[in-house]
Parts: structure tokens; sequence; C-alpha cells
């Protein structure tokens, strides 16, 4: 079943903001990383990210906003024109805290795109087919790290609890749709929230028992809107060193 292209546009445009912003991210870790084999790593996963949100952003623009290119997309709108996921665009903190907000990630993204491969759309299947087989990689990593950190030292072990507790309130908006989204789900083109909630429970289960450390509750207060525009302050800060450039030189070629 062939979907309108406006849904394939919002869809690309959501999955190109986190793939951004994730990469951004993971960039600040370049020179700074614990050993010089991780700072290669999370550069490379990185690198990933940022060809994927390439990817989603020039098919968003091909099919929701025709005078407009990824590039445009990317790096001029404001903070409350993006979609990604408010776990994405928090610091980094220390390498554990970069390490849980990976892992939950990875956990989602992995699902998504198992399921984004079967998509009717040709150009969807594309990218999902080829970042399917990053992700497993980026899953592969911060799963190991995250089990080795926790089941570490007693230093390791209380820096994942403390980022899990610090990062776990962003966890709900990740199965939370906007009316483009749910429509999608309705017709089975992308995961259903309550399975998807299911299925991403079951991933990240196995490694926290693994790494002796138990899942925080739901009896708290979360996080909701970032699908429709709603950040927090690092947001903004985050655009703003990474667009400069563009907006500085607007129409510059390299």
């Amino acid at each position: 079943m062939k979907s309108d292209k406006n849904m394939i546009s919002r869809l690309a445009l959501w999955m190109g903001d986190d793939a951004l912003i994730i990469g951004h991210r993971l960039s600040e870790w370049c020179g700074h990383a614990p050993i010089l084999e991780e700072d290669i790593a999370l550069a490379n996963i990185a690198l990933d990210c940022l060809g994927q949100a390439n990817s989603w952003l020039k098919l968003a623009a091909e099919y929701g906003y025709p005078n407009k290119t990824e590039d445009d997309l990317a790096f001029f709108r404001e903070a409350g024109d993006f979609t990604n996921l408010q776990l994405l665009e928090q610091p980094n903190g220390d390498f554990a805290k970069t390490i849980v907000r990976q892992f939950l990630f990875d956990a989602l993204r992995i699902l998504f795109y198992e399921k984004l491969f079967l998509f009717a759309d040709e150009n969807v299947a594309g990218i999902s087919g080829r970042a399917l087989k990053e992700i497993k990689y980026h899953f592969r990593h911060s799963r190991s790290w995250l089990i080795r950190l926790g089941d570490g030292t007693p230093e390791s072990h209380m820096r994942i609890i403390r980022a899990l507790e610090e990062l776990w309130e962003f966890t709900n908006e990740m199965f939370e749709y906007d009316e483009t989204g749910a429509r999608l789900a309705s017709l089975d083109l992308i995961p259903g929230t309550e399975s998807l909630k299911e299925n991403w429970y079951i991933l990240i289960s196995s490694a926290f028992r693994e790494a002796g450390i138990d899942i925080p509750g739901q009896d708290r207060y979360f996080s909701t809107g970032s699908r429709n525009g709603m950040h927090t302050e690092y947001l903004g800060h985050l655009l703003a060193e990474m667009q400069i450039t563009a907006r500085s030189f607007p129409g510059a070629k390299w």
C-alpha cells in the first residue's frame, strides 16, 4: 500500500531530525573519549547518524518541501520546527550518560528500521535497509558498554544508575506519535505504540539485568511533545553551534 507523500515527508523529517541531533551530540566526543579506540568508534557512529539524517531529510524535502534541500532543513529551521526526541538533545555528560542515552535510542531505532525496511515506498525501504546494518552495530556497541560499566567497578555502576535516573523521564515520548505517526501506525506502516514499547522493554531489560541494574518505574514525571516541536533549552544551544557556519555564510559553496 502506497502512502501519501506528505505523510512520508513527515515521517522522514522526524527520522532525520533524530539522526541529525544524536549525530551532532556524538560528534562532540571527538578527541575527548576515554580511550582512543572509543574516540574512533563514537566518531564513526556519529558519521553513520549524519549520513542517515542526510538521506531522511533529503527525502523529506523531496516529498514535502519542494523549494528546500536537506541542508535547508538542517541549518535553517528554528528549534520549534524540529521534531527530534528530547532524549537526544540532552548534553553528553560523562561517558556513562552518553552510553545510556545511546543504548535507549539504539533499542528504539533498531525496532523502527526492522519495520520500515518493509515499507511500501521504495525510498523509505531503501534508506532503512542501509541504516539497519549500521544500527545493529550501534546497538551491539552501546549494549556491550552498558553491561561493561554496569557490571564493572562501584564507580562505573553508580554512574550508569545516575545516568538512567536522569534520562528516564525522556523515554515515554519515544512511544508517542503525532497525527501523522498515528495514521501510519493505523496502516501498519510503522510500529504500533504498544507493540513498540513492549519490544523495546524486552530489548533493554536483558541488558540491564546483565548489568545488575533495575529499570526505573513509571511513577514519575515524563516529558512529552517533542514530535510537535516542544524541546528542552538544550536544543537551542545545540542548534546555535551546529548552524552558525551555514547561517553566517548562506549559499556558500565548498
